[in-house]
């Protein structure tokens, strides 16, 4: 392979400390590199020194002659008085843009929803974001380098992203460098990984799960001292083995020494425990939502009220019936705009239904961690230390035997928070330390309910690890709203969509089949107005005559059966709350009924998704 670029001896320093000692580098043709560490380590000053956006102190970047780099960096350079097209193709002409597929296939991937004649200056920031990736990816460039690329993009985009770029060159062409904390997004993408700590860049073969895989083999060689990242990061990998089909499908490292490695590793979450104490804070009801629907009534129809359709609004949500159960995990997932942040008002309370009705439990607490700052506000001022000086002495985490107590100070250790850090004012804090002190007071609360909305931002993958190792010790029910995939599966056992109905109003919709589901399903509704004008003509299912039939009715066999044992398994959860809480014994067995029914509910929704796509 051909030699692209390469760094040797690169130094960087800044008054108060030094950055980057003597690293040395190369790019080849072919290279897909994912760029990680904690976030203040240099990862983006890195990338700028590479591409040549950002001098080093001492050190030298060389280019092989001819070669063309493309940068997006975290900086909006757009100016306000051009219009998205001006800024996408510049003053290409139609013609030419329309005919050459890859500027097609990134405005469809990216900046469908948005006017072609738009200004700039109208925009948000997250869609100025998208405009100035679609600008990138049209360009021709033998190195392409993002700084945190997915920031601001949904599910879907980042799942076109990565597949844009797995088939933008050949195998052995071009190359990417990539800087973000999106995990699926590494191990999809990236054939090696670049982990920067300590003044250094040590490379590791593989996406983000053969990293971790090789990051525990040096940790555990490195002695005492990374014994907190090593259990991390070995119970980060037992889920990567675990509980991800589609990563185990296609291994990436060696399977046999992955295997040995957790062999001793024990489960993700301790199911048995935490939804005993789940019930026994929550009782049986927690919030359902009983055909519910929420219509937004116009400028011109007045202000909303508690009942009625608001005629002449939007209707946002319709015919939403949910039971959410004691203990339950659940990821949400939709386009922006779908509902999402309607859906957690009315389980928060802070919406009020325009039909149907919402039942809640008595002793239902819930607290919601939202993409604004509202809990640290009254602390701005504030050092940490003053901060976590007036809330409670102690917090557990966990139950049964795993149960341990936690002082405020031990549990913002586990966040990554120094002992300097804590006399540092929260508005001084960065963007990701923010976050996770919101967390921090959220938790300390004692919700039974909470609600993570983008829970992810600024976070580096070390912190998402840390946070997610603190949620799996969580008792109570738990929401995410997130568009960081790895996250989402990471921390629930189920995922449900609000997917648009055939009158444009969102439904909610389990997802047996996950994300992978979610996707499939948007495609076919992006799909649905190309293919209306055939609505009356037979479909094309691959079933015809007995086939056709014998499948219907399997499926319809397969609901009845669904939703017969889902009530089984209500009630069954329903009635541990009348069971006798220090009985484990007892509450194990019962226990292990309802996981088996719900295995065998989610071997039926398989069989019956694998029927609808037969039937079409």
């Amino acid at each position: 392979m051909a030699h692209l670029l390469g760094a040797e001896a690169l130094h960087l320093e800044y008054p108060t400390r030094v950055v980057f000692d003597a690293v040395t580098l190369g790019i080849e043709e072919g290279d897909r590199i994912g760029i990680v560490g904690r976030n203040g380590d240099g990862k983006s000053s890195l990338l700028g020194m590479l591409a040549g956006t950002k001098e080093p102190d001492s050190g030298r970047v060389t280019v092989r002659g001819g070669t063309r780099i493309g940068v997006l960096d975290q900086a909006d350079t757009l100016p306000d008085d051009i219009t998205i097209g001006a800024a996408v193709v510049g003053d290409m002409a139609e013609h030419e843009w329309a005919g050459d597929a890859r500027v097609r296939d990134v405005i469809e991937g990216l900046l469908t929803d948005l006017p072609w004649d738009a200004q700039i200056g109208s925009l948000s920031g997250g869609q100025r974001r998208r405009v100035s990736l679609a600008k990138l990816l049209t360009g021709d460039w033998d190195v392409i380098a993002l700084d945190e690329p997915t920031n601001h993009l949904d599910v879907e985009a980042i799942t076109w992203l990565a597949g844009h770029l797995k088939k933008r060159w050949p195998a052995n062409a071009g190359a990417l460098l990539v800087v973000t904390h999106d995990r699926w997004f590494l191990d999809e993408i990236c054939t090696e990984t670049w982990e920067v700590h300590d003044r250094i860049v040590e490379p590791f073969e593989g996406g983000y799960a053969a990293y971790i895989l090789q990051r525990v083999e040096r940790d555990r060689m490195a002695a005492a001292t990374e014994a907190k990242r090593q259990n991390l990061a070995r119970k980060e990998l037992a889920w990567l083995r675990r509980g991800a089909p589609a990563r185990t499908s296609k291994p990436k490292f060696r399977i046999d020494a992955a295997n040995e490695l957790i062999a001793d590793v024990p489960e993700i979450r301790d199911k048995v425990s935490l939804q005993s104490l789940a019930v026994s804070r929550l009782g049986k009801d927690v919030v359902d939502l009983l055909d519910v629907g929420v219509t937004y009534p116009s400028a011109s129809s007045g202000t909303q009220t508690s009942t009625g359709s608001g005629a002449g609004g939007k209707t946002v949500l319709k015919d939403v019936e949910w039971r959410i159960a004691p203990g339950e995990r659940t990821g949400i997932l939709g386009v922006n705009g779908a509902g999402k942040s309607t859906l957690l008002g009315l389980i928060s309370g802070t919406v009020e239904p325009t039909e149907g009705r919402i039942k809640r439990g008595k002793t239902v607490q819930v607290r919601t961690l939202t993409q604004r700052l509202d809990e640290l506000l009254p602390h701005w001022n504030d050092p940490v230390r003053v901060v976590i000086s007036g809330l409670r002495t102690s917090y557990t985490l966990g139950a049964g035997s795993k149960a341990q107590d936690l002082t405020p100070g031990q549990l913002l250790e586990r966040l990554g928070f120094s002992s300097a850090q804590l006399s540092t004012p929260v508005k001084d804090l960065s963007g990701g330390q923010q976050r996770r002190l919101q967390l921090l007071l959220v938790l300390l609360d004692q919700p039974n309910v909470l609600i993570l909305d983008e829970p992810t931002n600024d976070m580096d993958t070390d912190m998402l690890a840390a946070i997610e190792d603190l949620l799996d010790s969580w008792s109570g029910t738990l929401l995410v709203v997130s568009h960081d995939r790895y996250f989402l599966e990471r921390v629930t056992d189920q995922q449900y969509a609000i997917l648009p109905g055939p009158d444009g109003a969102g439904r909610l919709r389990h997802l047996p089949g996950g994300v992978d589901e979610y996707l499939r399903l948007r495609q076919r509704v992006e799909s649905a107005p190309a293919t209306s004008t055939a609505a009356s003509a037979p479909v094309a299912s691959g079933l015809d005559g007995a086939a056709l039939r014998a499948a219907q009715k399997e499926a319809a066999a397969l609901e009845r059966r669904i939703q017969k044992l889902t009530q089984q398994v209500d009630a069954a959860k329903h009635a541990l709350a009348d069971h006798d809480q220090s009985d484990y014994a007892g509450l194990g067995e019962r226990m292990k009924a309802i996981t088996a029914q719900e295995a065998e509910i989610e071997e039926l929704e398989l069989r019956w998704f694998e029927l609808t796509e037969q039937i079409g």
